[in-house]
């Protein structure tokens, strides 16, 4: 039986095809991204120094064993190994012309400075010698000698790097040099020494002599950093599998440190950070690699190695520009010039910005590099997130969390950056952001329908309670403003308008910043830098994303500034208008009340004509900007008791009112209380009387729209009214009546042939006729089930599935998010938050029989979703796999839903 291979010479890539099945990904899995990209360069001419690669699977196999190379996997590399000294015409451990070697980890993708390299395998005290003898240059072969003993301690016998470092500042400061360049060879004679003594202080066995051994010991190291801290806390973050494994590439050393006709660079093809053309890096004259990362050295641009080395720079412009054209990729390369020889150390694919990405490949397409398909692919939704909200400079939050600046965690619910002063209030939010020009982070327990003017003020929101889909998440997403929530380490007192976190007592007026993106809270101000959203790039793209996707992308909106905003970023609609928010504004708000709490017709009757007027022209505002295209107008739908006085207040009220008559001296001021008083019996009474066990499950929907009729009723009179408005200024108006939380068909019927009459009244009385439909939100499971008796009174469903993901499961989405569902899904009981992507096997089955039975009734039923998953990509795909006709989001969002659209259709399609 022939011995498996676990090595593989760099010209070897074509057995390795023929082992995997000739699949690149395949490839990157056994070589490592490093390895493959390594003997794809020599395949297509590009110069690179000989070498070979042990592959992951040597690697697992290894890990697996306890810590024994597989099968004859050492025997393959010795014999590699010559293979090396035949190219190369030098020996390893040879003292006349000795072959010095690299020992690099390289995993199937990209971790950057996670695990170990070794330089310079094969130096010891007979060869560097021998080296001394061959170039003429103590210096450098006792600057590389150091450097093998440095690495080799510190990588392979976990010796603290800073007992080196130390000796080499010494070693500057005797000398009275700045940098290492300037010592010289007796210096690094000594250092060499010097390290010696340290190895055998921490370890108690000396620096190995035997090359065969430094290698064995390297290749050991690399395999057992794969399962190092730092890697898997990388693989964490970046989800990526535990068990792929890291290759060990060993490769000849080639020399940037031989002197000034020798160098060392890094560069990209193209700039990372906003993604022009050109090359873009640094680079070292007599250094190695190790220098120009670590910072050490002052590095320069690589522009100026044209002047330096003109035919190098030459070859390297070219070889960027051929391997470009090869992997259809900016590359990432790493080069070293040894006297004058350019030699290619690594290329792999470039990290980049958000910004620089979608550049990038807008450009590739519009070269016939990649195709237009190829350039939607490539860009990650993601990515489209970052771009769009402001964010915090990179170097910023560094320094910040170097400081110890971050304070607290929570959920990070609305990506962003946001700084300003503590705030506690709405009413302060308001006035200290419109009055006095500050800005505000407003902090609270967690907010309710009257702090939206103080969310709507602030920079940013954050709360101690609530989860992803809590009022502040829902808000703070519609209206783009960053938002952490759920962060349980804050004590906050709104007494002493202060917060406690952890040793850190904060006041109002405290300066702090909170990270969208990551749920950091940070005290002070970071710098922030804003993406630009009329990115021409990004433009390009998203309009190329358009012509493969086949979901609607639409809008929740409910105000003229949302829907133009949401127009602006390409939606095609509105899908849900939450009519219900346009009552919280503060001259409004007092009417509802009044309506609610009214006891008599005629004092209904009159706040119901007062509302009127308000939401004719809000709905005019909308139509006004979604000109010829649909508008979704859910009716309202709050729990009622979002619009009542707080029963315990009013109570503490009445209490307070009445140990004040005891202290009042006065029969008029007595008479005065006692009137104030039987108002507030009566608002109490009232409250109570509507006061609900379980709100989210009562009063509410289209159950108060049966209950208060004429409620409902204004606000189909006022649509229509603003609907034939805007029809005489001239524009298309679209309108669409949604009527929420139908569990019943019977409850659409009565409530559609109610508000229909109402709506032909108003078209009578106008003398225009309206284009319009009715339909009905889904958001409970009955209405699922029973969707096709429902379908007989509804022209298109729309599925809240924030509802129906929580009465699927039977679980309050606040609570469960701010407890037992993080636990449930860190211990894996669930794949995911439902309440962020949506549960394909329950939720949406439910949706998937709704969409079937429906439709067998209404076969051009138009089916949405507008629940805050219509902007999850996850989400969005299984709403293509499903048929749906649209997905909803916040327009902070849209861009997001488009690219994701595009990418179920593209997927679909492949």
């Amino acid at each position: 039986m022939t011995e498996k291979m676990w090595v593989y010479k760099f010209e070897e890539l074509d057995a390795a095809e023929r082992y995997v099945g000739g699949k690149w990904d395949d490839i990157r899995g056994l070589f490592g991204g490093k390895g493959a990209n390594l003997a794809e360069m020599i395949r297509i001419g590009v110069p690179v120094p000989p070498g070979f690669t042990v592959t992951t699977e040597a690697c697992n196999g290894y890990l697996h064993a306890g810590g024994v190379f597989p099968g004859q996997m050492w025997e393959q590399v010795l014999e590699a190994l010559k293979g090396v000294e035949q190219k190369t015409g030098k020996k390893f451990g040879d003292a006349t012309c000795p072959l010095l070697v690299s020992c690099r980890s390289g995993a199937k993708f990209s971790m950057p400075g996670m695990m170990d390299t070794v330089l310079n395998i094969g130096l010891n005290d007979t060869t560097a010698a021998g080296m001394v003898e061959l170039t003429g240059d103590a210096r450098f072969v006792y600057d590389a000698y150091r450097r093998l003993i440095q690495m080799f301690g510190s990588v392979v016998m976990g010796i603290p790097d800073e007992k080196f470092e130390e000796v080499i500042s010494a070693a500057r400061l005797k000398a009275g040099v700045e940098h290492d360049t300037q010592l010289s060879a007796e210096h690094w004679l000594e250092m060499t020494q010097k390290f010696k003594t340290i190895f055998r202080s921490h370890t108690q066995v000396d620096f190995p002599q035997d090359p065969v051994e430094q290698l064995h010991m390297a290749t050991e190291a690399v395999f057992k950093s794969w399962n190092g801290k730092r890697a898997i806390d990388y693989r964490n973050a970046a989800n990526i599998a535990h068990d792929l494994g890291t290759a060990v590439n060993v490769q000849t050393m080639v020399f940037g440190n031989m002197g000034d006709d020798c160098a060392t660079g890094v560069a990209m093809t193209r700039h990372g950070s906003n993604g022009e053309p050109g090359l873009e890096g640094d680079f070292l004259i007599n250094a190695q690699g190790e220098d120009v990362v670590a910072g050490i050295r002052m590095t320069e641009d690589i522009l100026e190695m044209s002047k330096s080395f003109p035919e190098a720079f030459k070859e390297l412009e070219q070889i960027a520009d051929k391997l470009e054209k090869h992997y259809h990729e900016m590359q990432d390369m790493e080069f070293t010039v040894e006297k004058g020889k350019l030699w290619m150390l690594q290329t792999r694919d470039g990290k980049r910005t958000a910004q620089a990405a979608v550049r990038i490949a807008v450009d590739m397409a519009n070269e016939g590099l990649i195709t237009k398909q190829g350039a939607v692919t490539r860009i990650s939704p993601e990515q489209i997130d970052f771009f769009l909200h402001p964010q915090f400079a990179p170097q910023s939050l560094e320094l910040a969390r170097s400081e110890g600046r971050m304070v607290a965690r929570g959920l990070n619910v609305s990506p962003g950056a946001a700084s300003g002063f503590v705030v506690f209030t709405a009413d302060l939010a308001e006035s200290w952001s419109k009055e006095d020009g500050k800005k505000v982070i407003m902090v609270r327990p967690e907010t309710k329908p009257d702090d939206v003017h103080g969310m709507l003020a602030a920079e940013g929101v954050l709360t101690s309670r609530g989860g992803r889909t809590s009022h502040a998440a829902l808000v703070a997403r519609q209206f783009g403003k960053p938002a952490v929530v759920g962060v349980q380490e804050l004590e906050i007192d709104l007494i002493r308008r202060e917060m406690q976190v952890g040793e850190e007592l904060i006041r109002e007026g405290d300066v702090i910043s909170i990270d969208g993106n990551t749920g950091e809270v940070f005290l002070g101000e970071l710098l922030k830098m804003i993406p630009d959203i009329k990115d021409p790039w990004l433009i390009d793209l998203l309009s190329w994303a358009d012509e493969f996707r086949t979901l609607g992308v639409w809008a929740n909106a409910d105000y003229p500034d949302d829907a133009a905003r949401a127009r602006e970023y390409g939606a095609q609609g509105i899908g849900l208008c939450r009519s219900e928010h346009m009552f919280f504004e503060t001259e409004r708000l007092p009417l509802f009340q009044k309506m609610i709490m009214a006891d008599l017709a005629v004092d209904q009757r009159d706040a119901l004509n007062e509302l009127l007027q308000f939401q004719r022209e809000d709905f005019a505002g909308l139509f006004r900007v979604m000109d010829g295209l649909p508008v979704i107008v859910r009716l309202i739908d709050p729990p009622l008791h979002e619009f009542l006085p707080d029963f315990v207040e009013l109570m503490l009220e009445l209490s307070d009112m009445k140990l004040r008559i005891r202290d009042t001296a006065t029969l008029s001021q007595i008479d005065e209380l006692l009137g104030q008083i039987r108002v507030k019996e009566r608002i109490r009474e009232r409250a109570e009387k509507l006061r609900e066990q379980n709100p989210m499950l009562g009063m509410r929907g289209v159950r108060l729209g049966i209950h208060i009729p004429d409620l409902t009723k204004m606000q189909v009179r006022a649509i229509f009214e603003a609907a034939c408005q805007v029809t005489r200024e001239g524009c298309t108006v679209l309108p669409k009546i949604m009527i929420p939380l139908v569990a019943h068909a019977n409850e659409l019927r009565v409530q559609r042939d109610s508000l229909e009459k109402e709506a032909r009244l108003v078209m009578e009385e106008q003398q225009i006729e309206i284009e319009y439909k009715f339909g009905t939100m889904i958001e409970l499971p009955r209405a699922a089930l029973t969707a096709d008796q429902i379908a007989e009174y509804a022209e298109f469903f729309s599925y809240g599935t924030n509802d129906l993901t929580q009465t699927t499961y039977g679980i309050s989405r606040d609570d469960a998010e701010s407890g037992f569902l993080v636990e449930y899904v860190h211990k894996g009981i669930l794949p995911e938050n439902p309440f962020a992507t949506l549960d394909a096997d329950g939720v949406g089955q439910l949706m998937a029989i709704g969409i079937k039975k429906g439709r067998k009734v209404r076969p051009d039923l138009e089916c949405g979703i507008c629940g805050e998953h219509g902007g999850d990509p996850q989400s969005i795909d299984l709403c293509h796999g499903m048929g749906l006709s649209y997905v909803s989001c916040s327009p902070f969002r849209v861009p997001i839903a488009r690219l994701a659209a595009a990418h179920a259709a593209l997927k679909d399609k492949s």
